[in-house]
């Protein structure tokens, strides 16, 4: 990666501070993004994905732990070193074991910050491409265990099929041993087209000017029967932005993104609850981009579990292969250059924020 394309989100109340770090690694060919409040930092790093984030101890708003966090629910990956006063050793090793990569002492020495940046760089592209292996070994494995699997599955389905004629369905033992057999046969090959959309590359023939509040409205109209199905009354609220532009994206993507987000926050639902939908966009930034906000009130997501979301196989349900999630943001993130990002607090609910440029 050329310098010239590395990214540094610089987070620091501190104006003069920040500036310095600025001047020193903009000559080296860094591009530098300025920042300084805790939350303006969360919010431009959600569109800018940033590289590498540099991030002060002492913020006006938010505690740099929470920034930290909030950071890595975007990217576990991606390196943040804290730059914090003498005397603060202990804060150093709390924010180390809370995945922080480097520190620095303030005022910030130009050989130190050239130094932390290059060496977290470095661990970054060697972590990239062992995540990069790994995923390129699982797209090589899943057709083929796709078609491995499937040619027994459909044997099974048609003998089932043959049994449900043949055997006596009044008898309840029967009757509910087939019905466990076609549910988990249905299982299966749900994981196994899960398998083949993460390892499938993206379409951009089929990318078109696309409408999101029509993907929205067509992702509702799907789930229409879950939702009436529900054990207890989801308030469904829509607040679609009817000035939104179209963006060029593929649609059949954007509504499998919005189907699997909309399909969990109503099954974390599992009393009555508000499930929201909010489209907008954000005209002044650059690139211009449209945004997706789906809120429910539903059991909510540890915190701990929080940056593992979207690894593929790890899930937090007792039935579910854990590829979700994982292929909403090989959607957003590789195909269309967006972003997505959760944000959750226990017992209180989820927001899902995407993000999708006008133009990836």
């Amino acid at each position: 990666m050329a310098r010239e394309n590395i990214k540094v989100l610089i987070i620091d109340a501190d104006k003069a501070s920040a500036g310095k770090i600025a001047e020193i690694l903009t000559p080296k060919g860094f591009s530098t993004i300025l920042s300084y409040s805790g939350n303006d930092g969360i919010h431009k790093a959600s569109y800018t994905s940033p590289d590498i984030v540099l991030l002060s101890y002492q913020l006006p708003d938010l505690e740099s732990k929470e920034v930290l966090n909030r950071l890595k629910g975007f990217d576990r990956t991606i390196p943040i070193i804290i730059a914090m006063a003498v005397g603060g050793e202990k804060a150093t090793v709390d924010l180390l074991k809370a995945g922080a990569s480097d520190f620095l002492v303030k005022p910030v020495k130009s050989r130190d910050l050239l130094q932390a940046v290059k060496r977290v760089q470095a661990k970054r592209l060697a972590d990239m491409e062992i995540q990069s292996q790994k995923f390129l070994s699982l797209g090589k494995l899943f057709p083929f265990l796709a078609h491995e699997i499937r040619n027994p599955l459909h044997a099974i389905g048609g003998a089932l099929t043959v049994l449900q004629r043949r055997c006596n369905l009044k008898d309840d033992t029967i009757a509910q041993s087939i019905e466990i057999i076609r549910e988990e046969v249905q299982r299966l090959n749900q994981f196994m087209q899960e398998c083949l959309d993460f390892s499938r590359p993206p379409a951009r023939r089929r990318f078109a000017q696309t409408d999101l509040n029509e993907v929205i409205r067509s992702s509702l109209n799907t789930l229409a029967p879950v939702i009436e199905a529900h054990p207890e009354k989801i308030e469904v609220i829509t607040r679609l932005d009817d000035d939104l532009p179209k963006i060029k994206a593929n649609f059949n993507e954007i509504k499998q993104v919005c189907h699997n987000i909309l399909k969990n926050a109503i099954e974390a639902m599992k009393k009555r609850g508000k499930l929201e939908i909010h489209t907008s966009s954000a005209p002044h930034e650059k690139p211009r981009y449209a945004v997706i906000n789906i809120i429910d009130t539903g059991t909510g997501i540890d915190e701990e579990n929080l940056p593992y979301l979207f690894d593929p196989f790890f899930s937090t349900k007792s039935r579910g292969a854990g590829l979700g999630l994982a292929l909403c943001k090989k959607i957003v993130v590789e195909n269309h250059r967006g972003q997505i990002d959760i944000e959750s607090k226990k017992n209180i609910g989820t927001t899902v924020t995407i993000t999708l440029p006008f133009s990836p």
